[in-house]
């Protein structure tokens, strides 16, 4: 059987959580940097921390860690397995 999946944005996914990225929707300068940092579709993420006020987000993904801010993990579509 296959697992169901949910799509949901970035910012909604919870520490220790995995997914794998689905689209991009910012553009401009923002999206071509957010895609130089290897934010690209079919890319799995996964959530390591958050800072005290939620923002920044701690990910990991590839061999690295990396921040992001949650203005711009608002332009990333992740799927997970859903419940």
């Amino acid at each position: 059987m296959r697992e169901k999946m949910e799509r949901l944005c970035l910012r909604q996914m919870l520490v220790n959580q995995s997914g794998v990225i689905k689209s991009v929707k910012a553009e401009g300068e923002l999206g071509r940097r957010i895609r130089d940092m290897g934010l690209v579709p079919n890319t799995e993420v996964t959530i390591v921390g958050r800072a005290p006020l939620k923002d920044p987000v701690a990910l990991r993904l590839r061999d690295f860690t990396l921040s992001l801010r949650n203005n711009e993990a608002d332009f990333i579509t992740v799927e997970v397995p859903g419940v």
